[in-house]
């Protein structure tokens, strides 16, 4: 027996295990077989499949797979309930929101000893922010409830939303798509991942207990062909949280369907430490960023980039911090890491170390499903370790000079999930914060997160926020406007030949352009040909484009400069409006220039004013949303009303910091191309607005797939949402389509949040 005194002279830690007495008691009382919760009840099990504990390799318990049959019939129970549900009062969808809560800190070690047994995850990590989170966002959405009629006046929900959760973190990403669901009306069918589907059974036993109408939570289990069975369902939104590739498929197999969607995808998120920064607090927050959790987590600060001043003793006392972390049984307290959460998962980890050019230093770690916390240094930027998504406990290492490089460094991937910044000069690191392509930044610090604060991704990383208002909205159902006629479009007439001389140019890096095949066609109105136009092609398209990303200045801009120029643009429309009135009505329009130039002096208003938010976090410091930036919006113009569509269009675009380009209406394209004079005297820079005459339908493919266009907006008549939706699924863009129904111009909230990344930014500070 170890004595005291020689525990004091080695500082080594007892083992402190977890009672899973209770976890056990819970699985026997189910027998160790589950059927799917289904319409308030448990089903019988079907064809099942075990989950086992990756720590020890034992049979925790046989799951039942999820057939087509159990997803339509959850779907069927959820639609049957929802409406009721919706109908209910604010206070009572708020009072059963609060009943979860509090059943989930009632019985918060056996969902901690759950956790731990079915994911390999430590206790300290499932007991301390998993099970306290997820109490924690049924408490926030309980107060949303209540309060959805005085802050969300006339919301609807999307009515039956499917939600597919990973295996990292079960029961909070449960509770991320759950608890928004419920407060604002929705019912659920989810499906948890097939390594990790406990505590999401165990979750039913705690809906059923709170009150929760049957029907309104339905959990299907099963593997990943029961994920595609849901989201192939009759369904009204899809939330996901899983690999990149899975959200491209998800992307296309919804798309054209009218259906909501939200991504929360992988990332490789840099851990940026200039040569100020307390290198011991950096050092440890690399603990709990990639180590404590084994790097299983998609925001783990997997990309080391530390300044060239300071990294050779950075390096030092990181791998001394590494040779410290106790790797071994999760359910023992004093453990740091635990196991990863299936052997497959560590035979991919191992696949991609034994590839790369990098040098490996290893801590240790016991035999099994286990590795221990591992540096890979000496790396250059395209190296697969520091591009592509590990999952594992795996930190890849490169160094930078300047603040500039940094920056360059860090936006270098195609993900933008979350960063950490370390800097004691408070304006160096605020500096840095909001110039990374990430939705989520932590100054100091790591790994935080509420409910209150938006968490979401950019780029690959997908599209929609979990948590605060903005999570809100993606379970809220936009109001659809009233369907769109198709009108009619020019019939391949010949034009007289008089009209290649009144040929409109289109308007692209602020000059006039003729198309690139040189192709035009006329333009009818009620008395006849009015006009030519040239037919752009993806060639234009892609010159455009080129000329909007060449204008990323704007972006930069202060929100007085772009009110100012939308102010100057309106004036200038409005001075010239008899002309514009003439065009429209030559053209056989309904729309009127005064309409336009209120459209535009509303957005110079916004450009200003569309601030962001402090968010009510419970820490020392400040969390903060800010609106960032779409980047490139690609937009299709609306034919009901073309000048006000378009200076809708352009004005929240560019009011939002966006650079466009702006695909006119095919049966008033005139309109269009007049506006080139009027943007030319009204100093908007060149590339900031592009516009381009032609056939929507021939465009929309491109412009969905381009990737260089960061979202795309359709108010076209012409059927072309599917189209940009699917093709957008190449690099997961962000798109706005309106499957043909009417846009209502004025609602400005609508364009407010299409036009902006929510970028929340932890700042902690005090104690």
């Amino acid at each position: 027996m170890t004595e005291v005194a020689e525990i004091f002279e080695t500082m080594d830690w007892g083992p402190a295990p977890e009672n899973r007495a209770e976890a056990d008691a819970w699985l026997d009382a189910h027998a160790r077989t589950f059927g799917h919760f289904i319409g308030g009840k448990r089903w019988k099990p079907g064809e099942t499949f075990a989950t086992v504990n990756p720590a020890t390799g034992e049979a925790l318990a046989q799951v039942t797979q999820g057939t087509e049959d159990d997803v339509t019939a959850a779907v069927k129970a959820a639609r049957k309930a929802q409406k009721a549900w919706a109908a209910a009062s604010d206070h009572d969808r708020a009072r059963v929101l609060y009943a979860i809560a509090r059943g989930l800190q009632k019985h918060a070690r056996l969902f901690a000893v759950l956790e731990v047994l079915d994911t390999g995850k430590p206790i300290r990590e499932a007991r301390d922010i998993d099970v306290a989170l997820a109490a924690r966002h049924f408490y926030h959405h309980a107060g949303h409830a209540a309060l959805r009629g005085e802050t969300l006046p006339g919301a609807a929900p999307w009515g039956v939303c499917g939600q597919i959760v990973p295996w990292n973190f079960p029961l909070l990403m449960l509770s991320w798509k759950v608890a928004p669901a419920l407060a604002m009306g929705n019912a659920v069918v989810l499906k948890p991942a097939e390594w990790t589907p406990l505590t999401a059974l165990a979750f039913a036993d705690i809906c059923q207990q709170a009150g929760v109408p049957p029907g309104v939570v339905n959990i299907v289990t099963g593997d990943g062909a029961t994920g595609a069975a849901l989201a192939a369902a009759e369904i009204d939104k899809l939330a996901f949280t899983g690999s990149t590739e899975v959200g491209r498929v998800l992307r296309r197999e919804t798309a054209g369907r009218g259906i909501g969607l939200t991504l929360e995808l992988g990332g490789k998120s840099p851990y940026i430490v200039f040569e100020d920064a307390d290198i011991d607090g950096a050092v440890e927050g690399l603990v709990d960023a990639i180590w404590f959790n084994g790097g299983q987590v998609c925001c783990a600060g997997s990309r080391l980039l530390v300044q060239e001043g300071i990294a050779e003793d950075f390096q030092r006392r990181l791998i001394a911090r590494m040779a410290k972390i106790r790797v071994g049984d999760p359910l023992d307290k004093a453990v740091d890491m635990g196991a990863l959460v299936h052997a497959e998962q560590k035979a991919r980890v191992e696949a991609m170390l034994a590839q790369t050019s990098g040098t490996v230093h290893r801590g240790v770690a016991p035999e099994g499903c286990y590795l221990p916390p591992i540096l890979v240094s000496d790396l250059h930027s395209a190296d697969p370790l520091m591009q592509e998504e590990v999952f594992g406990p795996v930190l890849a290492m490169t160094t930078f000079r300047t603040p500039a490089e940094a920056v360059q460094l860090a936006n270098d991937t195609t993900y933008g999930l979350a960063a950490s910044v370390w800097s004691q000069d408070i304006d160096m690191a605020l500096d840095t914060a909001p110039r990374i392509d990430a939705g989520v930044v932590w100054v100091n610090g790591t790994n935080m997160l509420d409910a209150a604060a938006p968490f979401g991704g950019m780029k690959e990383s997908g599209f929609g926020r979990e948590g605060g208002i903005a999570g809100l909205h993606a379970y809220l159902r936009p109001e659809a406007g009233a369907a769109l006629a198709e009108p009619k479009r020019y019939d391949g007439t010949a034009a007289p030949s008089d009209m290649i001389d009144r040929t409109a140019k289109m308007y692209v890096g602020g000059k006039q352009a003729r198309p690139d095949g040189g192709y035009s066609r006329p333009v009818f109105g009620p008395k006849g040909a009015v006009g030519e136009v040239g037919i752009a092609n993806r060639k234009d398209l892609r010159n455009a484009v080129e000329a909007a990303r060449g204008a990323k200045g704007w972006s930069a801009s202060t929100g007085h400069l772009r009110a100012q120029i939308l102010y100057y643009l309106a004036e200038n429309l409005s001075a010239r409006a008899a002309e514009f009135d003439a065009r429209l009505k030559a053209q056989g329009a309904k729309d009127a220039a005064e309409d336009a130039v209120r459209a535009l002096f509303r957005w110079a208003a916004w450009a200003d004013k569309h601030d962001g938010r402090t968010l009510g976090v419970p820490m020392g410091g400040l969390a903060l949303a800010l609106n960032r930036p779409v980047g490139v919006i690609g937009a299709f113009a609306a034919e009901d009303a073309p000048l006000t569509a378009m200076a809708t269009v352009i004005g929240a675009a560019l009011a939002t910091g966006n650079r466009l380009v702006l695909v006119a209406p095919e049966t008033a394209p005139l309109t269009a191309t007049d506006l080139y004079q009027v943007l030319d005297t009204s100093d908007v820079p060149g590339g900031v607005v592009n516009l381009l005459t032609g056939d929507h339908a021939e465009l929309a493919p491109h412009m969905g797939g381009h990737l260089g266009v960061d979202a795309v907006w359709s108010f076209s008549s012409a059927d072309i949402s599917g189209v940009i939706e699917r093709e957008a699924a190449a690099d997961l863009k962000r798109t706005w389509v309106n499957f043909g129904r009417a846009t209502d111009w004025a609602d400005s909230d609508r364009f407010l949040r299409a036009g902006c990344e929510v970028q929340t930014v932890w700042v902690p500070f005090g104690l």
